[in-house]
């Protein structure tokens, strides 16, 4: 099931982008091996398998990596593999007798991929951190935030899932495309600051053109724009506009009720407070769902500000299936979307071994550990 059905995935269990990476590719059909612990380990997160979406359809192996019988175990099947996933400090699997020339010997075609923070070199290579640091030393969390108060955490999309778990989905589906031609695998190195960075390049772009202000707040895309930003409502709730484009602007000010002619010159940025606070004032007579309302079918860039419980009953995200039941717990859809080999949720997480058997028989891997 899925365009990357036959693909065989190695994820070493860990932290962050690694079963996040490993989620994107075992929902588009990789038969996809997690190498858990034999016993349990703090990997950040306490939920139960049922609610663990990250490791949805995947199998579990537990294994000693430590012992003879489990590393034989692991070489075995890395002979098997297209794919290795791993998001240690930089030299532990190489300690443990797996790192990427490990590998290689056993399976010159592999792709190793390796997750980290800081990247496998630097001064701060083997120190400890989490997205809000990655993020901060890029230059991503200056940009986020109120004016006049302190940067605030993207909840951890950016670094750990948008900038490491996707980009490192990226290179390895790339560096097995070339393999398959070249028969010679190779490293994929995914820095979560390497990946931030890279999803920052028009904000590098904007600052040496000196169209970025170094304030927050005080941009157009950072919420400063009275134009593209969150207002408040009269029942408490929020709506987010979007209208940079004039044609989009002039939409939204005409459900507001106002005259173009009668406003300052949006484009001067002098106006920006005396316009915010006019919308400002015009949001607040109506609820978060009147609003909607009274936008609807416009192309103002209108949109409520709904929270998640509320997300997956909207008619556009239902129209979508954004959210799916399966054996009763509502998860996001497998993406991005194929017209003929789509992907799907074939599987919860597992709990920890509970398929060793079953892939070692599937794998032909005699062995245990």
């Amino acid at each position: 099931m899925g365009p990357l059905a036959g693909l065989k995935v190695i994820e070493l269990a860990g932290l962050g982008p690694t079963p996040f990476c490993g989620m994107l590719l075992g929902d588009l059909g990789a038969d996809v091996l997690r190498i858990d612990r034999l016993a349990e380990v703090d990997l950040g997160l306490d939920l139960p398998d049922k609610y663990d979406l990250r490791n949805r359809n995947k199998r579990s192996v537990a294994l000693d990596l430590k012992s003879p019988e489990g590393h034989a175990t692991l070489m075995e099947l890395v002979g098997k593999a297209d794919i290795l996933i791993e998001g240690y400090r930089p030299g532990v699997a190489e300690r443990l007798g797996i790192g990427p020339e490990d590998c290689r010997k056993v399976n010159p075609r592999l792709v190793y991929g390796r997750a980290t923070g800081w990247g496998q070199e630097g001064p701060m290579a083997q120190m400890a951190g989490h997205d809000i640091n990655y993020i901060a030393l890029t230059g991503a969390l200056d940009r986020i935030g109120p004016a006049g108060g302190p940067p605030v955490p993207p909840l951890n999309l950016l670094g750990d899932y948008g900038g490491g778990g996707v980009y490192l989905a990226f290179g390895l589906l790339a560096a097995v495309h070339e393999a398959r031609g070249s028969g010679q695998g190779q490293v994929v190195d995914c820095a979560m600051v390497d990946g931030v960075s890279s999803l920052l390049t028009v904000f590098h772009a904007f600052r040496q053109l000196g169209q970025l202000d170094p304030r927050r707040g005080a941009n157009v895309l950072d919420g400063g724009a009275p134009y593209y930003g969150c207002y408040a409502t009269r029942d408490g709730k929020y709506v987010a506009v979007g209208a940079i484009e004039a044609r989009f602007y002039d939409q939204m000010l005409s459900v507001l009720g106002l005259d173009p002619a009668t406003l300052p010159d949006r484009n001067d940025r002098a106006h920006w407070p005396g316009l915010r606070a006019r919308f400002e004032a015009i949001f607040a007579t109506r609820t978060r769902d009147e609003w909607a309302a009274a936008f609807g079918g416009t192309d103002a860039c209108f949109s409520p500000v709904l929270t998640l419980d509320e997300a997956g009953g909207h008619a556009q995200n239902r129209a979508r299936s954004l959210l799916v039941e399966v054996e009763g717990v509502e998860q996001p859809q497998p993406v991005p979307r194929f017209s003929r080999t789509p992907g799907g949720i074939a599987r919860l997480a597992p709990a920890r071994g509970a398929h060793t058997a079953e892939v070692l028989r599937d794998w032909g891997v005699a062995q245990g550990g």
